[in-house]
């Protein structure tokens, strides 16, 4: 049976919607209104990738995890087996808040968001699979999350660039958050993605090779890191919705058809009108996706069904 996954990082604003206009159902909320379509039309299983806090980048518009109430839980609960949720980040900013972070820091950030999830949507709804903010984990953040109880932690891939200390090979400033508190692992290579601004990109101790990369492409397997506990797995690699148009989705799409497993996701704020680089059509894409895959005989899973 060929496999499928989906997933939304960045994720505070449903909740925080939620929480204030407390709608009697969790579908009279439009974004959770659109995931259920999702899953009725088309079988998608959807993994919530959450921030245990709004970021004062956006104003004094304050809320955290703590804020959700638990009112909705009996609804979370029966939906677990579609709509999961997961560990992400404290909050959106600064980029890359774990490349060098140390065992007590991941910890203890993992440990607040899992506790309000546990609250409010019940042990059943965390997922053991984790995409990180911006992705790289330092080795010790690796042990902590193994730890805690995570099995599967996405990567990075390819060849690896030793920093020589100029930092304009960088973007956006991130030579500063390589050097701040550097680990051995830490270094930078060539992403690739569809977004050159990034391509010049930073990577911790989840970072493999190609060749290790190539054991596990669009397969359900993943790879034991015997010194931390955790299996680096792809989770990704399917069309990223907010890098693509619709037409591209259906173009990258075609070429991936045929994979065991195929991959993807996006970011939450695309979907939000106040957003600066707000996309209308996003859930045409998200609902374009799921057709696709679902005609061409995917199965959407959660992660208790990855290897």
């Amino acid at each position: 049976m060929r496999k499928a996954y989906f997933f939304i990082d960045d994720v505070i604003w449903v909740l925080r919607d939620i929480a204030r206009e407390k709608p009697e159902s969790i579908y009279d909320n439009w974004f959770m209104k659109m995931l259920k379509k999702g899953h009725d039309e088309y079988g998608m299983t959807v993994q919530l990738n959450l921030f245990y806090r709004t970021d004062f980048f956006y104003g004094n518009d304050e809320f955290t995890l703590a804020d959700m109430p638990d009112t909705y839980k009996k609804e979370f609960k029966e939906a677990k087996d579609w709509l999961r949720f997961a560990f992400h980040a404290k909050q959106e900013f600064p980029d890359y808040p774990y490349i060098n972070a140390s065992y007590e820091d991941v910890k203890s950030n993992y440990d607040a968001i899992v506790c309000e999830i546990k609250r409010f949507a019940g042990d059943g709804s965390i997922s053991n699979a984790v995409m990180t903010h911006w992705l790289p984990m330092s080795k010790e953040g690796c042990r902590a999350l193994a730890d805690c109880g995570v099995k599967f932690l996405s990567h990075s891939y390819g060849a690896k660039i030793k920093f020589d200390g100029d930092d304009s090979v960088l973007p956006y400033g991130h030579a500063a958050r390589l050097k701040q508190n550097r680990q051995p692992e830490s270094m930078h290579y060539t992403k690739n993605t569809k977004d050159v601004r990034v391509r010049a990109a930073l990577c911790g101790y989840n970072h493999i090779s190609e060749e290790e990369f190539d054991t596990i492409k669009f397969k359900n397997k993943s790879i034991l890191d015997e010194k931390t506990g955790i299996r680096f797995r792809q989770l990704g690699g399917g069309p990223n919705l907010n890098l693509n148009s619709l037409e591209e989705i259906e173009d990258t799409l075609s070429k991936l058809i045929g994979n065991e497993f195929i991959g993807t996701g996006t970011h939450e704020q695309y979907f939000y009108p106040d957003y600066y680089a707000y996309q209308p059509d996003i859930p045409d894409k998200f609902y374009l996706l799921g057709k696709i895959l679902s005609e061409n005989g995917y199965r959407f899973i959660t992660a208790d069904e990855m290897e």
